[in-house]
C-alpha cells in the first residue's frame, strides 16, 4: 500500500510498507510540465538525487499493540533488555505517526466544520494508548530511564498536537466545550510530566531548551528502530575508464590535427601558433562534452546507487537496495504507464523523472518478532518551485454591476504515478495529481487507476 501526502510545505512524502515478501520493485514517475524547463542540463539526475530525495526505513508492525506486548514480556524477563528498548521505541514511533496523520486529517476538515465526534474519537484513542503504555513501568533503572524518556516525549508531543488542533477548530461557541476538553488534557499531561520530574525548571521555563531536548528524545526513540543506511555511487570505475577514453579520443584528433597543420604550414610561424591555439581550445571545449555524452550513453538504464541497511542495535546488514534515476520521455514509458497517464498532445510536452528501486531484505536478521519495514521517500520540490514564474495571472469579472480585477497566483499541475511490485505478486499502480505554486504544495489528490 502506497500513501502520498505532504511532509512539509514543499516536500512530498511517499510511504509504503514492505510486507513479508523479501523483494520489492518500486517505480515512481513524476510528470513535470514542460513549461517549467526542467532539463538534465539544468539539474542532473545525480544533483536531484542528492539534493531533493531523502529516505528513511524503520521496523513496522501492523499489530498496533504488538510492540507494547513485547516490551511487557521483556519487562517480565521473557525477552531481552534490547528487545524492550526496541519494542517500546517502535510503539512510540508508530503512535507519533498515527497521531500526525489523525491531526492532519482533522485540520483538513476543520474549515468544513469538523464534528465533535471526530475529535472525541481521536481524544479517546490518545488517552487509551497512553494509559496502556503507562500501565506497566519497568523496575530496572536503565530500562526505567528509557521508559521515562519515551513517556516524556509522548506526553509533550501529544500536548503539542492537541494545541495545534485547538488553533484549527472553528471559533464558534458550539466548539468551546471541545476546546476546553483539549486544553484540559494538555494541562493534565503537563502535570504528569511535572509529577515525574521529567524536565528541570530551567528546561520548562526556556522554550528553546525544551524544544531541543524533545528533538533529542525523538532521535533516541528512532535510533533502535530506524535502519542505518550507507549509500555508495555505482560505476566509479566505469567513469574513470570513460574519462580516460574520452581524453585519449580527443587527443588522437588533436595530435592528427597538429601533424596536418605542421605539414601544411611548414616551419613554426605565427599562423602555426594561432592554429595550434585554436586546436587546443577546441580540445578543452569538446573533451568534457564528449565525456558526458559517453557517460550518459553507457549509464542509461543502469543502477546509479547502492544502499545497505544496517540494524542499529545488532550492527548486522539486514537488507540492500539499488536505485535508478533518469529523465525520460512519454514515448519511452511502459505501455501500462502510458495508458494510466492517457496519451494526449499535452502529455507529450511533459518531462518525466523516473525513480526506480529494487529492495531485498533479509527478514531472518531482523529484530526478533518483526518481519516488516516501512519506508518513507521524501521528494523536495524546491528545484521545481525555483523555475516557476513570479508573476500572477489577472482575471476580470462582474460583481454587482461593477468590473472587478483579481490577481491569481500561478499554479502548475504535476502527475505522480507509482508502481509497486512485491515478490510473487501482481504489480499495483497508483496515481496522484499534485497542485503546486511557487511557495508550497497546494493540494494532493489521489486518482483511481
Amino acid at each position: 500500500m502506497i500513501t502520498v501526502d505532504k511532509q512539509d510545505a514543499i516536500t512530498l512524502k511517499i510511504a509504503h510498507v514492505m510486507a513479508n515478501t523479501k523483494k520489492l520493485d518500486l517505480d515512481v514517475f513524476l510528470f513535470i510540465p514542460n513549461e517549467l524547463g526542467m532539463k538534465s542540463h539544468l539539474i542532473s539526475e545525480s544533483d536531484f538525487y542528492h539534493e531533493s530525495i531523502s529516505q528513511k526505513r524503520a521496523y513496522y508492525s501492523n499489530e498496533t499493540l504488538l510492540p507494547l506486548v513485547h516490551s511487557r514480556l521483556a519487562k517480565r524477563g521473557r525477552l531481552s533488555n534490547t528487545q524492550y528498548r526496541v519494542s517500546l521505541s517502535l510503539f512510540a514511533y508508530q503512535y507519533v505517526i498515527a497521531l500526525d496523520k489523525a491531526v492532519a486529517t482533522l485540520k483538513e476538515t476543520a474549515q468544513d466544520e469538523v464534528t465533535a465526534d471526530e475529535v472525541d474519537e481521536v481524544i479517546e484513542l490518545v488517552l487509551d494508548i497512553l494509559k496502556k503504555m503507562r500501565r506497566s513501568v519497568p523496575y530496572e533503572e536503565h530500562l526505567k530511564r528509557h521508559y521515562a524518556n519515551i513517556d516524556n516525549y509522548l506526553s509533550w508531543y501529544t500536548g503539542q498536537k492537541l494545541l495545534e488542533l485547538v488553533v484549527y477548530i472553528p471559533n464558534s461557541k458550539s466548539y468551546t466545550p471541545l476546546k476546553d476538553r483539549l486544553i484540559t488534557i494538555v494541562e493534565k499531561e503537563q502535570a504528569h510530566r511535572n509529577l515525574n520530574n521529567y524536565n528541570s525548571d530551567k528546561v520548562k521555563n526556556d522554550p528553546t531548551r525544551l524544544a531541543n531536548k524533545m528533538r533529542l528524545l525523538r532521535r533516541l526513540i528512532e535510533h533502535p528502530i530506524v535502519l542505518q543506511s550507507k549509500s555508495t555511487s555505482m560505476g566509479n570505475n566505469t567513469k574513470r575508464i570513460i574519462k580516460g577514453s574520452a581524453t585519449g579520443l580527443v587527443m588522437l584528433f588533436v595530435t592528427s590535427a597538429v601533424i596536418l597543420a605542421r605539414d601544411y604550414l611548414g616551419e613554426i610561424t605565427a599562423s602555426f601558433i594561432l592554429v595550434l591555439s585554436v586546436i587546443y581550445a577546441l580540445r578543452e571545449v569538446f573533451k568534457d562534452d564528449l565525456r558526458d555524452i559517453m557517460w550518459r550513453w553507457i549509464q542509461r538504464g543502469k543502477p546509479k546507487w547502492r544502499r545497505r541497511f544496517i540494524d542499529a542495535t545488532t550492527k548486522k546488514e539486514v537488507g540492500k537496495k539499488i536505485e535508478w534515476l533518469d529523465y525520460s520521455t512519454f514515448e519511452q514509458l511502459p505501455d501500462r504507464i502510458k495508458s494510466i497517464r492517457k496519451k494526449r498532445s499535452v502529455q507529450r510536452e511533459e518531462e518525466v523523472l523516473h525513480y526506480r528501486s529494487h529492495t531485498e531484505m533479509a527478514t531472518s536478521r531482523f529484530t526478533s518478532g518483526y518481519e516488516q519495514t516501512r519506508e518513507i521517500l521524501n521528494i523536495n520540490v524546491r528545484a521545481l518551485t525555483r523555475l516557476m514564474d513570479k508573476s500572477n495571472n489577472r482575471i476580470y469579472k462582474l460583481q454587482e454591476g461593477q468590473v472587478v480585477k483579481e490577481s491569481l497566483e500561478k499554479r502548475h499541475l504535476l502527475n505522480l504515478i507509482v508502481r509497486e511490485s512485491n515478490q510473487g505478486e501482481e504489480a499495483v499502480y497508483y496515481r496522484w495529481k499534485i497542485v503546486l505554486n511557487r511557495s508550497k504544495i497546494v493540494d494532493i489528490e489521489q486518482i483511481p487507476v
